[in-house]
């Protein structure tokens, strides 16, 4: 069904704002920093040549190559030499290009309709029947649901439709978010995620294969205090991934690494990948605290408080900072874990434990930041300068958001998904549009792809019942335009912490990570294959 847009006049409050449709359902390895292009040859002339009108075509399945006597060759398979996946820059939506339908919603089985965490994306099921899972299948939804607060299941969906291809039979944890990677080379991406009660644990680490079997279960179980996210990378550049959960590490095998010397029980964990120190093995980040692959101290900053890690490039050099995002505020660490700012309200609220993302959100080629305080959401730049800020209602909760250029004019639209609405927001921090949802929040957040493999992005978003106890939206909602003129996304989703070069985009973990911070300089973003400045960056 068609949704309308809402273009709220400016300092408006979105909150208080009237829902734009109902949620129906309408159908059922280098170390190199370098940044190749795709394929010099593929211009909008040449697209467009092929299209045969004039206008420009889709870079639907893969790279187009005038050269051939067919025009167009699929490419089915990712490439680690094209920034995973990251195409030309030529193409751009039509003015005015933003009419949102929801393409499709799902709603849990019985009693499970439930869904706290992040849903992911990635191929996962051989839906075009050549014995292979690659690109040129749908895309599929990852998605935990719960009769909460009981164990869940995870289901995978189908990306185009919605239909249910399997549910996984081991019980999850509702709270803890899954992971998607290929560990073991066999070409199909593995489901890792949590077994155990959602808050307080035990819980320990379960690798699912594609068709749902248990792959291995980790013998290391671990007490929290409520939700977290399951973290894939090659920490150490040997071609293996490992797998982090809050203090613990696992190899590819699921056998325990070892476990961090974290003294605090968080909240609400998530951990980061990242090359700190300009070594190329990759340093684990949780909270303010840094760790080498071993599980040997990089820094350690005891008197912070614990919060949500990002990595960017926040200063304009060429080393990465760390921005935490805690109760207190949002705290600034340089690559050394030394301080550069600690506990900075921009735009004042309260209460900042939530997930930030790292995007340029002004077409100014500089990445700016956006984070919640609990009943704003706020816009700002690294010198924490607020660009602008919107009303939302998240008093309580953890709730994180996105950014995408769906229109490809260099400017991202901002989406946050609060306890009652999705927002998606403009430059200017007015509101586009927004989706009823229902949500306790914790720190689960809308996410952009191209779904259903169509060449253009859509948006997945989930609900639960909310503080009232009673859904007032389906499980799984899946946002599009009503012509399908977004901009296209890459087709994965793998982590809670995904910042695009983390993957390939069929799911392999690139042994050396490219350096995200030089490159696209996002985080908690998907990169344009068609349009904007991120699709394209420089070398």
């Amino acid at each position: 069904m068609a949704l309308s847009a809402c273009f709220n006049p400016a300092g408006s409050d979105p909150a208080g704002g009237s829902s734009v449709g109902s949620a129906s359902t309408t159908s059922g390895g280098s170390a190199s920093d370098s940044v190749p292009t795709s394929d010099s040859s593929v211009t909008s002339e040449t697209t467009a040549a092929l299209d045969g009108t004039g206008i420009p075509v889709k870079l639907d399945l893969g790279l187009l190559d005038d050269t051939t006597s067919g025009g167009q060759v699929i490419s089915c398979k990712a490439s680690e030499d094209d920034m995973n996946n990251i195409g030309s820059c030529a193409q751009r939506s039509p003015p005015d290009a933003f009419e949102p339908d929801v393409q499709w919603s799902w709603d849990g089985p019985g009693t499970e309709r439930e869904s706290l965490v992040t849903p992911l994306v990635a191929n996962l099921t051989d839906d075009n029947g050549d014995g292979a899972i690659d690109l040129c299948d749908t895309p599929d939804i990852v998605v935990v649901a719960t009769a909460f607060p009981a164990e869940g299941h995870i289901y995978i969906l189908d990306g185009e439709s919605g239909s249910e291809h399997l549910m996984i039979a081991t019980p999850v944890a509702w709270s803890i978010n899954p992971a998607i990677a290929d560990i073991d080379d066999d070409e199909k991406p593995e489901i890792i995620a949590a077994v155990g009660p959602g808050f307080g644990g035990p819980s320990s680490v379960i690798a699912f294969e594609n068709d749902g079997s248990v792959k291995w279960q980790n013998a290391t179980a671990l007490t929290h205090n409520q939700g977290g996210a399951i973290t894939v990378a090659d920490l150490d550049n040997d071609g293996d991934v490992e797998i982090s959960m809050d203090r613990l590490i696992i190899d590819h095998d699921g056998n325990t690494i070892t476990t961090l010397g974290e003294t605090q029980v968080a909240d609400n964990f998530t951990t980061v990948a990242a090359d700190l120190d300009d070594d190329d093995d990759l340093e684990i980040v949780i909270g303010g605290n840094a760790y080498h692959h071993d599980g040997s101290v990089y820094y350690q900053n005891p008197a912070l408080e614990r919060g949500f890690a990002q990595v960017a490039n926040l200063d304009g050099d060429l080393e990465p900072e760390v921005l935490i995002t805690s109760t207190g505020g949002v705290t600034i660490l340089d690559h050394t874990g030394g301080t550069v700012a600690v506990n900075q309200t921009p735009g004042g609220g309260f209460s900042w434990f939530r997930p930030a993302v790292i995007h340029d959100f002004d077409g100014d080629n500089v990445s700016e930041v956006a984070s919640s305080s609990a009943n704003s959401y706020v816009m700002f730049e690294s010198d924490f300068a607020v660009g602008w800020s919107a009303s939302v209602v998240d008093g309580s909760g953890w709730a994180g958001g996105t950014a995408f250029d769906f229109d490809g004019n260099g400017v991202a639209e901002a989406m946050y998904a609060d306890e009652t609405n999705l927002w998606v927001f403009d430059g200017d921090g007015v509101p586009l549009l927004n989706v009823p949802r229902s949500a306790r929040t914790l720190s689960e957040y809308p996410v952009v792809a191209d779904v259903d493999n169509d060449g253009s992005a859509e948006i997945v978003v989930v609900s639960d019942a909310g503080f009232g106890g009673v859904q007032t939206a389906p499980t799984v909602q899946v946002i599009r335009d009503i012509d399908d003129r977004w901009i296209q996304a890459r087709r994965i989703w793998n982590q809670h912490t995904y910042h695009v070069t983390n993957t390939l985009e069929d799911g392999r973990i690139p042994m050396f990570e490219k350096r995200w911070w030089r490159l696209l300089n996002t985080f908690r973003t998907n990169s344009q294959i068609e349009g904007g400045m991120i699709c394209d960056p420089a070398g």
